[in-house]
């Protein structure tokens, strides 16, 4: 019988080209079969990391010459890798607070979907009359897509004494990088669009070098058939925002202690990031205005990884973002004085 304890492991789980290492031994040893024992809290990876005695974490933590202490446990190693590049990459990250759907595809072609109104959608329809309509069609254009990644640069020799949990820390620094390239890839297509001929509607601030609660509620007054309940905004505009009297005096300050994120008098969150230009607000309704497309997640040089070679070993994702409503999306940017 076929347990956690005795399943094949090699390279070859890392070449398929549709599935994850996780999803493959995940089908070999589904945790549904541990419900109710104490395994039954650990996916497939983690029982084989319990398998082979390998601490990932912690302070009794393992060092990375654990992983090659039995031959079966050396593929493992690269499925750390990518785990803690992935952990990385989803600490403090707002990609997943603005998207609004992720699309997972196995082509390095993809044409996203738009659409179109004819007439009044919200006028009244006479007896005998036309339905309006509204068109769904494939944009003009590829959704463009961008391989972000870094090389792992290290001898094998330099790490492997080195204490996983401390490792860890290392790997998921890279990871945070690669996210913050992402957001900014985000950004540029709420902003300029997708390259379909939708950039978004931009407006400027009634006074120059500053913003005021009057801005934000003209701003609010943008959106009809949307809601305005996500902020965008650089540093430099932040620190305006923050000095609002409506801002000191709302429930912002109560759920910022709580817990670090910030929320507008009207409701919509409020996101902080160097990634969006200077003098910047960029306001959208985070249902309708981005969408995420995955060509490939979080990928490494296994056979470097696996043979110790960690001198130039590059971890990668594919990732590319479409616009969904053009109209979900609108950009502030503060006068400049004379």
């Amino acid at each position: 019988m076929q347990t956690y304890e005795n399943i094949p492991l090699d390279r070859s789980m890392y070449a398929a080209a549709s599935k994850s290492f996780s999803r493959i031994l995940e089908e070999m040893d589904p945790t549904a079969h541990y419900q109710g024992t104490e395994l039954g809290s650990l996916d497939a990876y983690q029982r084989q990391l319990k398998r082979f005695d390998i601490k990932v974490s912690g302070e009794n933590s393992d060092t990375v010459d654990k992983f090659f202490a039995d031959p079966a446990g050396a593929a493992l190693f690269p499925e750390y890798i990518v785990r803690a590049v992935r952990q990385g990459m989803d600490e403090g990250n707002i990609l997943s607070s603005i998207v609004a759907t992720k699309t997972v595809i196995d082509t390095m072609d993809y044409r996203g979907v738009t659409s179109e109104n004819e007439g009044n959608a919200a006028k009244e329809v006479g007896e005998g009359a036309q339905i309006p309509q509204t068109v769904l069609k494939l944009k003009d254009n590829l959704i463009r897509l961008v391989k972000r990644g870094r090389m792992l640069v290290s001898s094998y020799e330099a790490v492997r004494h080195q204490k996983l949990d401390l490792f860890t820390i290392a790997l998921r620094q890279m990871g945070s990088t690669m996210a913050r390239a992402q957001l900014a890839d985000a950004i540029g297509v709420l902003m300029d669009g997708d390259g379909n001929q939708n950039p978004a509607k931009t407006l400027e601030t009634a006074a120059a070098d500053t913003v005021t609660y009057t801005d934000l509620v003209n701003l609010w007054k943008e959106f009809e058939e949307y809601q305005m309940n996500t902020l965008l905004v650089s540093p430099d505009v932040m620190a305006k925002l923050l000095v609002l009297d409506e801002f000191k005096d709302t429930g912002a300050g109560d759920l910022f202690n709580a817990t670090g994120m910030l929320r507008t008098p009207m409701g919509a969150m409020l996101y902080k990031t160097s990634c969006v230009p200077e003098d910047t607000i960029i306001a959208f309704d985070r249902r309708y205005a981005l969408e995420m497309v995955c060509a490939s997640q979080v990928q490494i040089d296994y056979d470097k990884v696996m043979d110790r070679q960690l001198d130039r070993a590059a971890i990668t994702a594919i990732v590319g973002f479409g616009k969904l409503f053009p109209d979900a999306v609108r950009v502030m940017t503060v006068k400049k004085g004379s």
